[in-house]
């Protein structure tokens, strides 16, 4: 599952760079979660950093976007994955 910030979040600015993924942004009101980036910290943390961090615990599972660990691991390795960029000889890695 992605994780979700509620709208008890007090915008502290604490979980945006606790986030591996860059999955955390601020938004209009409160800070939102990419739920294509979150991970829920799976291959870089044996727990979501932005729940560890956060003062107010308004950072729970996102019913709405269920996801299995392998499913999670899957997603946490295609983000690591460099970019590719067409090239005259194929496809070559983006420094």
């Amino acid at each position: 599952m992605a994780l979700i910030i509620t709208d008890e979040c007090i915008n502290c600015d604490v979980c945006e760079p606790a986030c591996p993924n860059q999955a955390i942004h601020a938004g209009t009101r409160i800070y939102e979660i990419d739920p294509e980036r979150c991970t829920e910290c799976v291959g870089h943390f044996a727990e979501p950093q932005c729940q560890v961090i956060c003062p107010v615990a308004c950072i729970p599972l996102d019913p709405q976007r269920v996801e299995t660990r392998a499913q999670l691991q899957a997603k946490f390795e295609r983000l690591q994955a460099p970019v590719q960029e067409p090239a005259a000889n194929g496809l070559k890695p983006v420094p």
